[in-house]
């Protein structure tokens, strides 16, 4: 099972705290860390992403949204919100091996991001986010399953997974689970 840990420094008293964090996290065997900062100016997330890099050196750093700052501070990939420009379209400037993820809420769009170029997806919410508020209902296991089905893309299940849901999402085809308080 693949687990990516989803960043939200505002959990953490400071970001040395955040950065402490993501230690343990990939010691337990976290494989990715998607630094999702969103508010963040350009050169603060830059810094931030190069100290995730420096704190995480065999983990795969993933950049929320900002391509540009992904591949100035040498990250491994981007993940983009679904109305982002197709993967395809962005493949021109990046490195071989670059990631980019897409964020999917419906089987239709998980299938619309593979056809697009992504690597990767995450369908959300699965069940009711635990760290933020979403006027997204709820897409449940039977929607992960016939979503995951449907594409060939590792597809990990995001939105109120835990400890106690995350095998049932393995079990329905997920490659990986995704949480923001998951890992914290």
């Amino acid at each position: 099972m693949k687990r990516c840990w989803i960043t939200n420094r505002n959990l953490f008293a400071s970001a040395d705290g955040m950065l402490g964090c993501a230690a343990r996290a990939c010691a337990m065997g976290v494989e990715m860390i998607q630094v999702r900062e969103k508010d963040l100016a350009a050169r603060e997330l830059y810094e931030l992403v190069h100290r995730f890099l420096s704190v995480c050196p065999r983990t795969r750093i993933i950049v929320n949204s900002r391509l540009d700052v992904a591949l100035a501070a040498g990250a491994h990939g981007v993940h983009l919100p679904g109305c982002s420009p197709a993967p395809s379209a962005l493949r021109a400037i990046c490195r071989p091996g670059f990631l980019i993820g897409v964020s999917c809420h419906t089987v239709d769009e998980l299938k619309a991001a593979e056809r697009e170029g992504a690597d990767y997806a995450m369908l959300a919410p699965v069940f009711t986010p635990i760290s933020k508020a979403s006027a997204l209902p709820p897409l449940g296991l039977d929607v992960l399953r016939r979503g995951c089905a449907s594409v060939a893309i590792p597809v990990h299940a995001l939105g109120g997974i835990t400890a106690a849901n995350a095998a049932a999402c393995i079990e329905a085809g997920a490659a990986g689970v995704a949480g923001i308080s998951l890992f914290a």
